[in-house]
C-alpha cells in the first residue's frame, strides 16, 4: 500500500501546478475569435508537470486547475472541458517512464514521442470527448461546440509543442545525466 501513495513533493506539485494552471489560464491567453476559445499557454505547463511528475499529478493538476480558473473567473466550471483538462494531463502523464525526464535527457527521439503522445492525446479530448461532452450534459449545439474543439485543441497541441517542448528541454538540461561528474545535492 505504500507504494500507492502520493507522496508529499507529489501533492505540493499538484498545489502550485493547480494554482499556475489558473493564473496562466486567466492572464496568458490570447482570445481567437471562436467564442469561449482562447490560444491558452496553461496546456504547455500542464505538459510540463504531467512529463515531470507523472499521470495522477498531470491529471489533477489539469482537473483541478481548470475547474478554479473557470469557477473564479466564471462564476461555475464547465464541465465537460474541466473533465478533458484532466484526461489530458493524465494521459501525457502516462508517457513520463517512457520519456524519463529526471535522465536529463531530451534528445529529438523523446521530443518526438512526446508531440506525437500530445498530439494523439488533445486530438481525442479536444476534437471528441469535449465536445461531445458539451452536446450530452449542456444540450449546446453540435457545430458550435466541435468547432470549438477543433480550434481549442489545434492551438493546444501547437502551444504544447513549442512551449512544452522548450520547457521540457531546460528542465532536462537541468538534471544530471546519469554517468555525469556532476553530484546532485
Amino acid at each position: 500500500m505504500k507504494g500507492k501513495q502520493l507522496s508529499i513533493k507529489t501533492i505540493v506539485a499538484i498545489g502550485i501546478g493547480a494554482a499556475v494552471f489558473v493564473i496562466l489560464g486567466r492572464f496568458a491567453v490570447i482570445p481567437t475569435g471562436v467564442p469561449n476559445t482562447n490560444f491558452d499557454t496553461s496546456y504547455g505547463f500542464l505538459a510540463l508537470m504531467a512529463i515531470v511528475f507523472g499521470p495522477v499529478a498531470g491529471g489533477l493538476i489539469g482537473l483541478i486547475g481548470h475547474a478554479l480558473k473557470d469557477a473564479i473567473f466564471y462564476g461555475t466550471p464547465w464541465w465537460s472541458w474541466v473533465i478533458v483538462s484532466g484526461i489530458v494531463g493524465f494521459l501525457i502523464g502516462l508517457a513520463a517512464k517512457k520519456i524519463n525526464i529526471e535522465s536529463g535527457i531530451f534528445n529529438t527521439k523523446k521530443i518526438i514521442l512526446f508531440n506525437v503522445v500530445q498530439i494523439v492525446v488533445q486530438a481525442i479530448g479536444w476534437f471528441a470527448i469535449a465536445p461531445t461532452l458539451d452536446v450530452l450534459i449542456y444540450a449546446e449545439p453540435a457545430n458550435k461546440v466541435y468547432l470549438q474543439g477543433v480550434v481549442a485543441g489545434g492551438l493546444n497541441m501547437v502551444t504544447v509543442a513549442v512551449l512544452g517542448t522548450l520547457l521540457l528541454s531546460i528542465y532536462a538540461k537541468s538534471r544530471s545525466q546519469s554517468g555525469s561528474l556532476t553530484k546532485d545535492v
